[in-house]
């Protein structure tokens, strides 16, 4: 029988389908994906030197770490130096993790834990990758993203003893081949699932759905995979508890809001190289996203259209002083269109036929599917790749539009993400891990829960820190008054930020 362990952590009140082609430059890419998460791309340090065909795959070559493991499968081994240099620095700025490493060291609250993962596989998730070790979990992982990968970094968790399987510039088939290496594996089965996405989620259940009979739970991060784990519930097919981080506040506002608000300046810039000021831009979606984007570009100068299909978000947009419209109705006149909805065939060939020229055309939401790029692939439009993540798509008639990154994430492809923000997401997947590892039996149903007020709090407030800032405490009376804890949680699961 495994030991139960006890949570020790410090909180406040004790401490104080895939069509993949060859592009006219020699590049891979995928216009669509069974899974909506295995095409957005986190790619950060993109170059345009990507002449795969006279590369050999990953998969093709015997690697072997300094310490004769070869349970990995990376780009190249020779890289660890570098990617564990990116990775000490990515611990400098993720105090929240580094606290939890040292808090709950001495116990091991994931011991016994054996965590499969399917996540970007960058110098920021490696803190989280490592740190998950260090609270006595064993993992295996791979990329939940064909473009996303730090060949670096992964190399450097490959020479700590680290099964990755991942590497920059997978095909469709490297894509699954690495999720099934990490679950198809002799003398060990998973019993938790971090996923980014739901493709480690659905591979098991399409390729080796016995071993449900021993996961404990899922801890999801994604809009994405959040939709999919509701699928599954309402068909009676969710077996395990799951965990959904992606609608956490701390999540929401500071991933979503915060994070964007700064990224799409940066990644406009790095780009498209375009001046704000003066510029119209139709922003496609009104949720956090769109705010932090609408209020970026407002302060820039920008004339802000937005549209919304919410009529809560459509009245907080009128609110904020930008223009509510539909996009048919602006989009011959905007010089940038940004979708921010997480949806579908959002901005379609009609649109895109109506534009002027020089139009930019980009992505900030979470799927790959909400500009219908497929439609721009036809015998008419000539496509013209000018530098990384950027292709000028031109009609007969000599009109053209800029489009970035392919229709995927903006700011994950062509810019990178504060490191604050992702530490604030990886803390939350951490605390989640942890519930679900450590909760009796019985306190999770095979549902989908959202992380707990207080965890939701507790992630927050290791990241004070960051800012020397000082919490105000209630008294006796004053909580008493309110009819709180004095230690918290402080709002009732309902009350919205």
């Amino acid at each position: 029988m495994r030991k139960v362990y006890s949570l020790q952590i410090q909180y406040p009140e004790q401490t104080r389908e895939f069509n993949s082609r060859l592009t006219k430059t020699g590049r891979r890419s995928l216009s669509h994906s069974i899974s909506q998460s295995s095409t957005d791309s986190n790619s950060s340090g993109d170059s345009d030197t990507e002449n795969l065909e006279d590369e050999v795959s990953p998969r093709d070559m015997l690697q072997i770490n300094s310490k004769g493991n070869r349970d990995f499968c990376v780009k190249n081994i020779k890289l660890a130096d570098y990617g564990r240099r990116e990775i000490e620095l990515a611990e400098d700025e993720m105090i929240a993790l580094m606290t939890l490493r040292k808090s709950a060291q001495g116990e091991k609250p994931l011991a016994g834990a054996k965590i499969v993962g399917c996540t970007h596989v960058t110098a920021q998730t490696a803190v989280l990758l490592e740190t998950l070790m260090v609270l006595g979990a064993q993992c295996r992982w791979a990329a939940c993203n064909i473009y996303s990968t730090q060949d670096e970094v992964a190399a450097a968790l490959a020479e700590q003893d680290f099964p990755v399987f991942a590497w920059k510039g997978e095909s469709e088939d490297d894509f699954w081949w690495c999720i099934d290496h990490c679950v198809n594996v002799e003398d060990w089965e998973p019993n938790m699932i971090l996923d980014d996405g739901g493709d480690m989620t659905h591979w098991i259940y399409k390729k080796y759905p016995h071993l449900f009979k021993k996961v404990k739970g899922i801890v999801e991060e994604s809009i994405t995979g959040i939709h999919r784990l509701h699928h599954l519930n309402k068909a009676g097919k969710l077996c395990v508890p799951a965990i959904n981080v992606n609608d956490s506040v701390t999540k929401q506002k500071f991933d979503n809001l915060y994070c964007c608000r700064e990224s799409i300046l940066d990644s406009l810039k790095k780009t498209a190289d375009v001046m704000f000021g003066g510029k119209q831009v139709a922003i496609c979606g009104y949720g956090e996203v769109g705010k932090g984007c609408s209020a970026a570009l407002k302060a820039m100068g920008s004339v802000v259209y937005v549209t919304e299909i919410d009529p809560i978000c459509a009245l907080q947009a009128c609110m904020d002083g930008l223009r509510l419209a539909k996009l048919g109705d602006v989009v011959s006149q905007v010089d940038i269109v940004i979708t921010c909805t997480g949806n579908k065939n959002v901005v379609v060939r009609e649109h895109m036929d109506l534009m002027k020229n020089g139009c930019i055309v980009c992505n900030m939401g979470r799927s790959n599917t909400e500009i219908d790029v497929t439609s721009l692939r036809t015998p008419e439009l000539a496509w013209q790749h000018v530098r990384a993540k950027v292709d000028h798509i031109i009609w007969p008639d000599g009109k053209r539009i800029v489009l970035l990154a392919e229709g995927r994430v903006l700011n994950l492809s062509s810019s990178t993400v504060p490191i604050c923000v992702l530490s604030i997401t990886a803390t939350a997947q951490a605390l989640a891990l942890i519930e679900l590892f450590n909760a009796p039996e019985g306190r999770y149903k095979q549902d989908v829960y959202l992380l707990p007020k207080k965890l939701d709090e507790y992630v927050a407030s290791l990241h004070l820190q960051t800012f020397d800032a000082h919490l105000t405490e209630l008294t006796d009376d004053q909580a008493k008054y309110m009819g709180l804890n004095k230690y918290g949680p402080f709002k009732p699961s309902f009350y919205r930020y």
